[in-house]
């Protein structure tokens, strides 16, 4: 079974140089042993620094961590360029995590097997394409038993077997008591099993439901999905009046919104500068989500 270590942010905050802007500030989150914690929220809002707070890669400007579970992680940009085969860098990962050579190798087949990679073990890392890269970047990540996962967008890449092979891996590890936290562009990715989310807007967290009961006590909640110019950031009057936002395939967004403030989103998106397209809008009962 998995460990009974947990860990947990207390006030922690962000920033990149003296005088940086605030990534994150006053994040307050505790990971107990398996849980399944979905992070969401527009792009540039913190989501991949607080994956990165957690997987120990950064240390916080303020605040603290408490708590270290073993941690595996995988970004999400992958660096393929090593100087490895697809099994070698397994191997040697799994050995770098405490496994015997030969358990590491062992482990390094069954995982290529999973995930459809087998034909690759023997194919440098330079050569893989980005769905064998992706491949071995999950590999990595679940050959040693952790006792946390930490996944930035782990699906992209992935062809549909691997992606379902992946959630398969990830429900089989929380079950059995690893922690894990994700992001992902997809709403349905484990919304079956998912235990909380939490949506991070303006360097906030904040618990998903919790916001949205807030926000309107037991309406039905309407979701939003809109499309901007190439590359544009979701207007922040938009933000300010979802309670949940997370990206959708094609460079579109999702803007979940409370009944009562459904049509105030629309005008926003409309009337935005330039105007955002919008591309469905869906009701859903308060908590069917």
């Amino acid at each position: 079974m998995g460990s009974e270590v947990r860990i947990r942010l207390d006030g922690v905050g962000r920033r990149y140089g003296l005088r940086g802007r605030w990534v994150l500030r006053g994040v307050d989150l505790e990971v107990a042993p398996g849980a399944l914690i979905r992070i969401e929220g527009a792009n540039g809002t913190g989501k991949s620094t607080l994956l990165r707070l957690l997987a120990g890669l950064d240390a916080p400007t303020e605040g603290r961590v408490a708590g270290r579970p073993r941690t595996a992680f995988v970004p999400e940009r992958f660096p393929a360029a090593l100087p490895f085969t697809a099994a070698g860098y397994l191997t040697h990962l799994g050995a770098v995590h405490g496994l015997t050579r030969k358990a590491a190798a062992r482990a390094a087949d069954e995982w290529l097997e999973r995930f459809g990679a087998s034909g690759h073990a023997r194919t440098p890392m330079a050569e893989l394409s980005k769905g064998g890269s992706q491949k071995v970047a999950v590999a990595q990540a679940l050959l040693a038993a952790p006792e946390l996962l930490v996944l930035d967008e782990a699906w992209t890449g992935l062809d549909a077997a691997a992606r379902e092979e992946l959630e398969r891996a990830v429900a089989e590890r929380t079950a059995d008591g690893t922690a894990a936290v994700f992001v992902d562009h997809d709403p349905r990715r484990l919304a079956e099993v998912t235990d909380t989310t939490y949506t991070v807007v303006d360097g906030a967290l904040a618990l998903r439901a919790a916001a949205e009961e807030a926000a309107c006590p037991g309406r039905p909640r309407v979701v939003v999905e809109a499309r901007g110019p190439a590359g544009a950031e979701p207007p922040g009057e938009v933000v300010r009046l979802a309670v949940s936002v997370a990206e959708a395939e094609g460079g579109a967004y999702r803007f979940g919104v409370t009944e009562p403030r459904s049509d105030a989103i629309l005008r926003a998106l409309l009337g935005a500068r330039p105007p955002w397209h919008v591309v469905s809008v869906n009701l859903y009962e308060a908590g069917s989500l």
